[in-house]
Order: C-alpha cells, then sequence, then structure tokens
C-alpha cells in the first residue's frame, strides 16, 4: 500500500483552525517551476500568500496541489501551488502554525542507499552525511 504525506491533512487542519479562531491562514512557498504565482511577488525563491476565504477564491487545498484565484494589484490570478513545495501554513494573527520539514527527493535518497533503507546498527562513520539545510525562518508581511 502507499504511504500517503501527512503534509496536505495538516495544511488543512490548519487552516481550518485559523478560520475557525477568526485568523487569518498564510503558507509559505518555495517557488518551482511547477508552481504558479505572480513572478513580481516572489522574492528570495519564495512567496507566502493569504489563502483566508476572502482571499482565496475556489480554493482547492488537495493531496497533491493547491489552487485558487486571488486578485493582485486589482487583477484575478489563477494560483497553482505543489503540495510539495508547501513550507509552512499560519495565522497572520499570532504566527502560530506549522512549518515543514524540506522535502528531501526520493530518486537522490535512493542513489546514495542504492534503494535500501540505511541500516541502523552501523557505525555512524560508515553511514552517509546528512546534508545541513540552512535554518528557514517565516516572516510575516503586512
Amino acid at each position: 500500500m502507499r504511504d500517503l504525506s501527512t503534509k496536505p491533512y495538516l495544511i488543512r487542519a490548519i487552516y481550518e483552525w485559523c478560520s475557525d479562531c477568526g485568523y487569518t491562514p498564510y503558507i509559505s512557498i518555495k517557488v518551482d517551476d511547477n508552481t504558479r504565482v505572480p513572478d513580481e511577488y516572489i522574492k528570495n525563491g519564495e512567496i507566502i500568500l493569504n489563502i483566508s476565504h476572502d482571499a482565496a477564491h475556489h480554493l482547492t487545498l488537495g493531496n497533491e496541489v493547491i489552487q485558487f484565484s486571488a486578485r493582485f494589484a486589482g487583477v484575478s490570478r489563477e494560483i497553482s501551488i505543489p503540495v510539495t513545495t508547501v513550507q509552512g501554513v499560519f495565522a497572520k494573527e499570532t504566527a502560530r502554525g506549522m512549518i515543514f520539514p524540506p522535502e528531501v527527493e526520493s530518486n537522490a535518497s535512493q542513489d546514495e542507499t542504492g534503494g535500501k533503507e540505511p541500516d541502523e546498527s552501523q557505525p555512524s562513520s560508515h553511514r552517509a552525511p546528512v546534508k545541513a539545510t540552512k535554518n528557514r525562518r517565516l516572516q510575516v508581511v503586512k
């Protein structure tokens, strides 16, 4: 059986929690070639979007893609965001929410381990080194 990602379920849960509390849900996106967002609002390869009921029309929080239409400087745009590019979801007013760890491509991890799970019984000096990632920080833009 295919192992489903928990990420889309957690995004929907935080979105619902924000809505129930009267908060404004925002998502942080790491833009890639499959992300359809207005280029002029991308900063350092990232964009933060308001996905509240008032801002995101026809919002679909799917398991693979988040889609909606929104107005940017008065112009309606169709937005499409792969769930894999979502870095976090949070309430604007409190900054409470969830940040997701960077996703690692499965092909790269299979190449390093030969398609096998790493053996935890091996000493750490024999395992492939874990790549360090930059500490990420979400910033609410008003």
